[in-house]
């Protein structure tokens, strides 16, 4: 649009003269115009940006309308005023004076007319502004970088969120960290929250759940106050939504959150987001979404290795000041499979087991104080379980299990059972060579440490025993 103009910021009071005043004519031609945006935008851009332009004067061919925020404008004028513009020329068309401008100007306290399904709603709240201590979720002090147990399972994650903090420009917008229950997203979530914030204090970071993002655009919806919902949202540096996944189905939000995700990537704005599938597997998502999730760099939490466990067990008995020995946290690693949050809620028990009685923490008090969760493991699965669920994934016969054949396509997945047999289950080094075929127990050792070299250096096998392990303790 040749020529724009000057967009202007006004208040309440009178700013021009009444023969600038648009004519009866002019206020038609304008509620046409206004009317077909709808069919134009669609009905999603029509209701989050151009249902508040206000007819305000019309002078020389210009067209003036107002909005109620200086981000309204701004984000109208370059994104749709060349073509209101164009709508405005057509219908302008046989007028004595031609429209040959559009105006974009601010009025703070601007009214906006009611469409039916909005009437009833209170005014007092139009212009309300959202505190961003209302809206952002607490961070956890515990969760920082230096608390961050990094291995191979978690190093890309944690490479690219310490890359976000440290970089002068955003080196990848969005940033999307995925991965199963109790793996350490939150936890890194925070810890770039807590760097951002110590080394930019001048900068904005929102930190919320999904499902906090939903209950405030409803909250702003049933409230009237869907302005202010925007413009905060847009007005951060940072954003950063926890578990994107929950909005999957939640047509209205995830409508609202793509053009929230579209404006901030507009403005250089930075954006982190969590999941627990990557975007191409998160279904319940609107296609356009789940494209805008994967365009910047998306980065994969493994499940835990051994090395790892013990890694976070180690730094969780420093920073409790405990006296556990080395055996007992050796133990856990090899036992507490599944996810993080479990491994360090099974050593706090223990240590506050210790404190209450004053006893000793040993192998053996350990076992007890622990059996139920030892003892779910034990009673959900069995060696020839384990077996089962390998030769199925692999496309193998159960009898692969126990034969001599030493082909790679055999033998591998042969020592990932064994591995799998060695983690979920309390049977010993012989008791699982019986099982496979009556090989000797330092077959199985030598399988079980073969496969977690193989976990930390090729990640379809860290995906295959992640895969069956779900099958076996989902």
């Amino acid at each position: 649009m040749g020529g724009k103009s000057v967009a202007l910021v006004r208040g309440n009071a009178e700013y021009r003269d009444a023969s600038l005043e648009p004519s009866v004519e002019v206020m038609k031609l304008w509620k046409k115009v206004h009317n077909d945006m709808r069919s134009e935008f669609g009905e999603a851009i029509f209701r989050s940006w151009l249902k508040p332009l206000t007819l305000q004067a019309f002078y020389h061919g210009t067209m003036e309308v107002s909005v109620p925020t200086r981000f309204m404008r701004d984000w109208i004028q370059n994104h749709y005023a060349e073509r209101i513009l164009a709508m405005c020329v057509e219908a302008s068309e046989g007028f004595e004076e031609g429209i040959k401008r559009l105006q974009i100007v601010v009025v703070q306290n601007a009214i906006i007319d009611d469409e039916p399904e909005t009437q009833g709603l209170s005014k007092a709240n139009q212009n309300k502004k959202i505190d961003i201590s209302e809206v952002s979720s607490p961070l956890d002090e515990r969760f920082t970088f230096e608390t961050f147990v990094v291995g191979k399972p978690n190093a890309l994650a944690h490479a690219a969120a310490r890359r976000v903090v440290e970089s002068l420009t955003i080196p990848f917008n969005p940033l999307f960290i995925y991965g199963g229950v109790g793996l350490g997203k939150t936890h890194l979530m925070h810890a770039i929250a807590h760097a951002i914030e110590e080394q930019n204090p001048e900068k904005t970071v929102m930190y919320l759940s999904a499902e906090k993002f939903m209950y405030q655009f409803v909250k702003a919806l049933r409230s009237d106050s869907t302005m202010a919902f925007k413009e905060q949202f847009r007005s951060v540096d940072v954003l950063m939504i926890d578990d994107i996944q929950f909005i999957a189905g939640k047509e209205s939000t995830q409508e609202e959150f793509f053009h929230t995700f579209n404006a901030l990537v507009d403005q250089n704005k930075q954006i982190i987001i969590s999941a627990d599938k990557a975007p191409s597997d998160l279904s319940g998502l609107d296609e356009r979404l789940r494209s805008r999730l994967a365009w910047g760099l998306v980065a994969d939490i493994h499940p835990t290795t051994y090395d790892l466990r013990l890694g976070i067990l180690q730094t969780k008995r420093a920073q409790l000041g405990a006296d556990v020995p080395d055996s007992v946290l050796e133990f856990l690693a090899l036992k507490v499979t599944s996810n993080i949050r479990e491994l360090e809620g099974a050593l706090n028990r223990i240590v506050a087991h210790a404190d209450v009685t004053k006893a000793e923490v040993t192998l053996e008090t350990t076992q007890e104080v622990l059996q139920d969760l030892l003892r779910a493991h034990d009673r959900r699965i069995t060696i020839d379980e384990i077996q089962r669920k390998v030769a199925e994934h692999y496309n193998l016969r159960m009898a692969d299990m126990h034969s001599a054949r030493r082909a790679r396509n055999v033998a591998r997945p042969r020592q990932v059972a064994m591995y799998l047999a060695k983690m979920l289950t309390a049977r010993s080094l012989p008791e699982i060579g019986r099982k496979f075929g009556g090989r000797d127990h330092t077959t199985v050792m030598h399988a079980v440490r073969k496969v977690e070299e193989l976990i930390e250096e090729d990640a379809q096998i860290a995906q295959d025993v992640d895969v069956v392990r779900r099958a076996l303790t989902g």
